[in-house]
């Protein structure tokens, strides 16, 4: 959707541009970094909204109206709206490709771009990609859940507004969803479209046996009757093997079956029976109503049988964490003098200590099994020899070490934007799919499941450990 966002940004940003434009600063040159950090319940995330947040960068433009506004508040001089006016990204941006499977501290996106430039993106940015990795990430857990079921997206209704049940859609195929009850994401992104009817269709007849005829009737090739309005086994179920019989006969073979309520795990068994017995094995049953990961698994286990899943709610929402966490921290500075500096967030909580300097992250894959092991943190411009054994370490606890000797690296994060210039061919969202398909096959399951997942390895390279604690030492020498 085509839409003006420049001024989707904290107020703080413009009055740190406004500063720095006054302390001749908009020549100095910045590196930040987008990632989020570890906590209890998102261990791993599925990286999303690149496209989004491209699109954004792309058309940064302060019309007139931006400007009047801006000038009305008071807070600003004209030589900084005169700057706004002809304000345009003109940086370099790395990031990860979309569908990405990545963790705590591993820059998602890198901006490196003059001061103001870079500063002034942060909030976009991490409104984008906070967003849709959350919602991916989630949506990658319930198809993990699902253990290959087939998922559907059916949040739009309970999504917080229109952005984001449109953009919750998009990133919920990234994770693992294979369609969506959201038609206008359908058009957007070309995402296959799914839906059945609701209780009150059934409402609005009669009796339950004509809504299920006359639903049948409209779409013969494509019927599946939700059941549960008034009694599963007793009517709804009984009502819709009649109707199934009357579309058999006239040429045509019904879909299946939704459950909305109940003990899911006993009606679709006792479903499954009697679809059975009377002649339609192949009718699918699909599940519905406040399903989350944990529930589908649960319901995995207690043999329910169902073939496909509707999760809404607890999906678009990401009801067990609302929000990723994503920060957007400087890492670097090239002041006009030459040279760079890099830079360091300390803190009394060690994991809001930040890593230091441009950035890259390699990944390291066993060649026997094709798995991915770690991830490393590395100064940008290092090479691994894969010709030579690799020992990595703890960030913290040092003396946890792991060497690797039949290994093979990928550097993931890819130029996007150079010198203000897309650079990088923004895939279709099928490929996006396919590709984060493939991620996740990359990783073993023991660092997927659900309950106390194992903690993957993300260390820093030697130089870049050094880098920190120099800088660490060096500041608690100077507030000594």
């Amino acid at each position: 959707m085509s839409r003006d966002l420049t001024l989707l940004t904290d107020l703080y940003q413009l009055t740190m541009m406004s500063g720095y434009l006054k302390n001749e600063k908009e020549k100095d040159v910045a590196v930040f970094d987008l990632f989020f950090r570890r906590n209890s319940t998102i261990t791993y995330s599925v990286a999303a909204g690149l496209q989004q947040a491209i699109e954004y960068v792309q058309n940064i433009r302060f019309d007139e109206e931006d400007i009047a506004y801006l000038r009305s508040l008071d807070l600003f001089d004209e030589e900084f709206l005169q700057y706004l006016k002809t304000f345009r990204f003109t940086g370099d941006i790395y990031a990860v490709p979309e569908g990405t499977v990545v963790f705590p501290e591993e820059p998602i996106i890198t901006v490196k771009a003059p001061l103001l430039e870079a500063q002034f993106l942060e909030t976009a940015l991490l409104n984008i990609v906070n967003h849709q990795t959350l919602i991916a990430s989630k949506s990658a857990k319930v198809a993990y859940a699902a253990a290959g079921e087939t998922v559907m997206e059916f949040g739009l209704r309970r999504a917080q507004g229109p952005d984001a049940g449109i953009y919750g859609a998009r990133a919920s195929v990234i994770g693992g969803c294979r369609s969506t009850s959201n038609v206008l994401a359908g058009k957007l992104f070309d995402i296959p479209v799914a839906g059945t009817h609701a209780h009150s269709w059934v409402m609005n007849f009669p009796t339950e046996y004509e809504a299920f005829k006359a639903y049948a009737e409209i779409f013969p090739d494509a019927c599946l009757l939700l059941v549960d309005t008034y009694d599963t086994l007793k009517s709804g179920v009984p009502n819709a093997i009649r109707v199934f019989d009357e579309l058999r006969a006239a040429g045509h073979e019904p879909k299946g079956i939704r459950l909305d309520s109940g003990d899911l795990a006993y009606l679709s068994k006792r479903a499954r029976r009697m679809l059975d017995e009377a002649g339609y094995p192949d009718a699918i049953i699909c599940a519905s109503g406040d399903l989350d990961e944990y529930l589908i698994a649960s319901l995995k286990n207690q043999g329910a049988k169902i073939d496909l899943w509707g999760v809404g709610t607890k999906l678009i929402t990401s009801a067990d964490m609302p929000a990723l966490g994503g920060v957007y921290k400087l890492s670097a500075l090239y002041p006009k003098e030459g040279g760079e500096v890099p830079k360091i967030k300390l803190s009394d909580n060690s994991d809001k200590i930040t890593n230091p300097a441009f950035k890259d992250v390699y990944r390291i894959y066993d060649n026997k099994t094709g798995k991915a092991e770690a991830d490393l943190i590395v100064v940008r411009g290092e090479k691994i020899d894969t010709g030579k054994p690799l020992t990595i370490f703890h960030p913290k606890d040092t003396w946890k070490r792991t060497t690797f000797t039949d290994y093979s690296v990928r550097q993931l994060t890819v130029p996007v934007i150079r010198g203000g210039k897309l650079v990088y061919e923004l895939p279709p969202l099928s490929a996006i799919c396919d590709y984060a398909e493939k991620e996740k096959e990359t990783f073993w399951d023991e660092y997927k499941r659900l309950d106390n997942p194992h903690v993957y390895k993300v260390d820093l390279s030697q130089k870049l450990y050094d880098i920190k604690n120099k800088l660490i030492s060096e500041i608690r020498a100077e507030n000594a």
